[in-house]
């Protein structure tokens, strides 16, 4: 398992430094103030490779940029309107360009309008700390009331409904306006993120796309791209739907493993693969985390490892971002299956045997607390995760543990 750390760039509280002395060995990075759907120059992708290639006194850091998280896929190309075909020729041009720049794993979603949601960048926990958080009947209250989006309330089943609306008259302007933030805070490194009246039009836009039409349009998206992918020997990783349901009326088609399954067995190339996120995956409780790493593996090439704390038994219901260790999904199980994958492909001799990871997320703790970085990814918080994951890793290879060198 290769350690990698996500870094948003120059404006990123976490400096290279930073990422030495945690003992990463790789960086993840995109180039979130290109807009999306124009291409990636190869003079701004070497702009970003030197920066992880220098430390903050200009010595050298021993870092490469190795992961693109994300390379975005346009809203054009999500609904099939307006630019949809030229973008896709500007992403196959950027991926041209990421390859000779040494670049070849590439991490995109199909999320439609909105990217990672959640309704509390920086909720408490009774420790002290704080973490992200989507509250559901924040959610609704701010569907039904704030975004008043038509045809909404037959949506939620009815105790739902009724806690929204006394959630939202308890509201005062303040938490009116943060949990509007929240959920429309966008992808982390953006420039800007959207209005409610962007929101707005986006979703009228949506509304004669179901979820077989967005399949059919990330299915077509894929058999442009994959093939050119195949042929340079990259690797793209599509990250599952965050929260794995349906959010506002939209289609969400990539959280499970069957929705996975139809898009691998679609395009059927390895370059065709998967973002595995235990965090995103872990949000739903049919997700068996360990028993579809074990059936997806070798078509897993990146891999986000975090865990959320699931607060309600419902499909759709709140949930927190918890501890590595700590939350519902069996990190031991995850870890053990992700070593069993890279051990099965040294056996058939392949070049990607050791897959990237990273800590995703984090809590904010200790120093963390009021600096205001990104949200959910916390300095001390990530390499508090790291260290967690490393110890799992390293106890789990161990020849003790392997059978290797047992005790007599």
């Amino acid at each position: 398992m290769r350690q990698t750390w996500r870094w948003f760039g120059p404006k990123d509280l976490a400096s290279t430094d930073d990422m030495m002395q945690a003992g990463v060995e790789g960086v993840v990075s995109a180039l979130h103030h290109v807009p999306t759907g124009a291409v990636w120059t190869p003079e701004e992708i070497a702009a970003r490779q030197d920066l992880i290639a220098r430390m903050k006194d200009g010595t050298p850091s021993t870092l490469k940029w190795e992961v693109v998280e994300s390379l975005p896929v346009s809203e054009d190309i999500k609904k099939q309107k307006g630019d949809w075909r030229a973008h896709i020729e500007n992403w196959k041009a950027s991926m041209i360009n990421l390859h000779r720049a040494g670049l070849d794993v590439i991490c995109y979603n199909f999320m439609p309008v909105l990217d990672w949601t959640r309704t509390d960048l920086a909720w408490r926990l009774p420790n002290g700390a704080t973490c992200m958080r989507f509250d559901f009947i924040d959610f609704a209250a701010f569907d039904l009331y704030i975004l008043e989006r038509p045809g909404a309330v037959g949506e939620y089943p009815g105790p739902v409904a009724e806690a929204a609306e006394r959630r939202f008259a308890g509201m005062d302007d303040d938490a009116r306006r943060a949990v509007t933030t929240n959920v429309a805070f966008g992808l982390p490194g953006a420039a800007s993120t959207m209005t409610l009246a962007d929101i707005r039009a986006h979703l009228a836009e949506y509304g004669a796309i179901s979820a077989e039409t967005l399949r059919r349009h990330l299915v077509d998206f894929l058999a442009e791209v994959t093939p050119l992918a195949q042929k340079l020997g990259m690797r793209l990783c599509c990250h599952p739907d965050d929260p794995p349901f349906s959010l506002l009326g939209l289609p969400r088609i990539m959280s499970t493993e069957v929705d996975y399954r139809a898009v691998l067995d679609a395009v059927d190339l390895p370059a065709n693969g998967v973002t595995f996120c235990t965090g995103s995956f872990g949000a739903r409780a049919d997700n068996d985390c360990p028993a579809m790493m074990r059936r997806l593996g070798p078509r897993v090439h990146f891999i986000h490892l975090r865990n959320v704390r699931r607060e309600g038994t419902a499909l759709r219901d709140s949930f927190h971002e918890a501890e590595h260790l700590g939350g519902d999904t069996d990190m031991v199980a995850v870890i053990a299956a992700i070593l069993a994958e890279e051990r099965r492909r040294r056996t058939e001799g392949r070049q990607d045997c050791s897959i990237p990871f990273r800590p995703d997320h984090g809590q904010d703790i200790l120093d963390d607390l009021g600096r205001k970085g990104q949200p959910g990814y916390p300095t001390i918080g990530r390499l508090k995760g790291l260290a967690e994951l490393r110890g799992i890793m390293t106890a789990l290879d161990h020849p003790l543990v392997t059978g290797a060198n047992a005790f007599p």
